[in-house]
């Protein structure tokens, strides 16, 4: 048995200039931004408590969004996925960058949540 649900929206921005990216974005969503000390790839917006996490990311690959899937069990719920049509692109060691049958991607990752695994998905 293991949990899951939609935990994240990522904003991924290709650009060297990440601030600036997160301060566009903090004020079309009216949450303030703050920096990640332990990983400058990702600056979080400082979303309420009952709205799902939202960070924008510097990547390499074109400016696009993506959801994350926070689960308990990493392997069982990209098991899960995979039997829907899903495949994975990268694996990671704490999340895996999968796809859609409808070629959308997506990250399944370890729980982000503070209240996790409130409200998530139960699965035998």
């Amino acid at each position: 048995m293991h949990h899951s649900r939609f935990s994240s929206v990522i904003i991924d921005c290709r650009t060297s200039d990440l601030t600036s990216a997160a301060k566009f974005w903090s004020q079309a969503l009216g949450r303030p931004a703050e920096e990640t000390p332990d990983n400058p790839t990702y600056i979080s917006l400082k979303m309420r408590a009952d709205e799902v996490i939202c960070q924008v990311q510097s990547v390499q690959h074109e400016s696009r969004m993506h959801l994350d899937i926070e689960t308990d069990d990493l392997d069982a719920e990209v098991m899960r996925l995979v039997k829907l049509g899903a495949r994975e692109v990268e694996h990671y060691r704490t999340w895996v960058v999968m796809e859609a049958p409808t070629r959308q991607r997506f990250c399944v990752g370890r729980p982000k949540s503070a209240d996790f695994p409130r409200n998530a998905n139960r699965w035998e």
